[in-house]
């Protein structure tokens, strides 16, 4: 686990670091014919940063901690201690991790969280929404709003009703804010504060949002999982395993790296292994990105 500074104009980036977990290619793109060499000298960029030099990806679960306009706000919560995940990725079922601890020594006491908001309602941006408390689940920020993109809880909600997994991730993290009176449903092009807006980028779930950010002529970008890996920059066609519409989603990727390339908007995804931002290229008819080290 790590914690790491960045800044954005007058604004502060804190990225809390859950785990770090390597993925191959092949399972990224599972309907590629076939996987991407990304030892490749073609592609050179994805490391150190974001490749080993074992053939797999190097991705991140982390939560970004933005402090700006006197708002300090939570973009997308990890997957969270004492989550029952079975049938999902391992490292998600049964947490018992020090995330929590480290959020805090990062300095920031729960109480001090103004708003949270997940990119999407997955089970790695949510779970720490809510932890366990003497057996009862809790909203984990207790002072804080709780922003949900009002498409995209409706459809998780609604999934719940026929999907046990999906009822399990409702009734352990995305329901304990709402009960306790702390949620906000908001529309998909919401503003925050003269700094902060959300950017519809659906296709990876119903409702998902980019987080922006603009301050003292700097912009950024919090794109959850738009895209997981920068290696999609490379192949932004491609499907990745858990996009819910796979033509909505590479067309929202595409417009997003042909609006971002060439400009210094900078671009944090939330599993890109650290150090995180980066910036967008041209790169023959596809696209890359470069690591912005601070």
């Amino acid at each position: 686990m790590a914690t790491f500074q960045s800044r954005i104009g007058d604004a502060t980036v804190t990225t809390v670091e859950e785990f770090i977990l390597p993925t191959s290619v092949r399972w990224m793109f599972p309907d590629a014919e076939a996987p991407f060499d990304i030892l490749n000298p073609a592609l050179p960029w994805l490391q150190p940063h974001f490749a080993n030099d074992r053939g797999h990806l190097l991705q991140s679960i982390q939560s970004f901690v933005i402090q700006v306009d006197g708002i300090t706000l939570v973009v997308d919560t990890g997957v969270g201690n004492d989550k029952q995940r079975g049938g999902g990725i391992g490292d998600f079922n049964m947490r018992s991790g020090p995330f929590l601890e480290e959020f805090v020594a990062a300095g920031f006491p729960v109480e001090s969280v103004d708003l949270v908001i997940a990119t999407h309602m997955h089970t790695d941006h949510v779970g720490w929404n809510a932890r366990l408390e003497g057996g009862t689940w809790v909203p984990t920020f207790p002072r804080a709003r709780y922003l949900y993109v009002d498409r995209e809880w409706a459809h998780w909600q609604a999934e719940a009703e026929t999907s046990e997994a999906t009822r399990t991730l409702v009734e352990d993290s995305l329901r304990p804010p709402l009960e306790a009176g702390l949620v906000d449903l908001v529309p998909p092009t919401h503003r925050i504060s003269d700094s902060l807006w959300l950017e519809p980028s659906h296709g990876h779930s119903p409702g998902h949002v980019n987080v922006r950010v603009g301050s003292a002529g700097v912009e950024a970008a919090f794109i959850g999982d738009m895209m997981h890996s920068p290696l999609q920059c490379a192949a932004p066609e491609e499907r990745p395993t858990f996009d819910r519409d796979a033509k909505w989603a590479r067309e929202t990727r595409r417009e997003f790296l042909e609006r971002t390339a060439g400009t210094q908007v900078r671009v944090y995804g939330s599993h890109f292994h650290r150090p995180v931002a980066g910036l967008v290229e041209r790169d023959g008819g596809n696209f890359r990105f470069i690591a912005v080290d601070e």
